[in-house]
């Protein structure tokens, strides 16, 4: 495996090669807002962001921060190894559902107790996501749930070729 050159730090960002590895969660006083629609989805300043080594930052939100019947629990699961398993649903406003765009974990592992029953979203499924009102840009590769802003410095996990990082 060879290890990706690290974008360089400009004033006021954060690599994400110095992010953990395993992955940790901890408070964030961000403002964070979810779109779709048109429509505000989750909005909060008591959010839960996780970071690991290679991955921009994924927020969790309250879910008393989470417009009252946005979320529709849909099957499957999938399997974190730092946070364990997760449950899926559906986002939806008036005239727009989106699959399987959001997540959380109902019994986490314990260093991840503090999102128990946060949500997390998928920027690319939704209208707009902003960290502070900037504008995010989804994690590349479609798999992973980061949110990039210009506070954070790459190359991100999910570019092609980034596999075995």
């Amino acid at each position: 495996m060879i290890r990706p050159i690290p974008d360089p730090i400009a004033p006021g960002q954060e690599s994400v090669w110095a992010f953990p590895r395993p992955s940790v969660a901890q408070p964030t006083d961000a403002h964070l807002r979810v779109v779709l629609d048109g429509r505000v989805v989750a909005e909060t300043s008591r959010g839960i962001r996780t970071i690991e080594t290679s991955h921009p930052p994924t927020y969790y939100f309250p879910p008393d921060d989470i417009a009252p019947e946005a979320l529709r629990p849909v099957g499957g699961s999938s399997f974190c190894e730092w946070k364990g398993s997760a449950v899926y649903f559906d986002v939806m406003v008036v005239a727009a559902v989106r699959a399987k765009a959001a997540w959380a974990y109902p019994d986490p592992t314990t260093p991840f107790a503090i999102i128990r029953d946060h949500v997390a979203f998928y920027a690319a499924a939704m209208d707009a996501c902003f960290v502070d009102d900037e504008l995010v840009v989804p994690q590349p590769g479609g798999f992973y749930g980061g949110w990039i802003t210009s506070r954070i410095a790459g190359p991100f996990k999910g570019n092609p070729g980034s596999h075995g990082w």
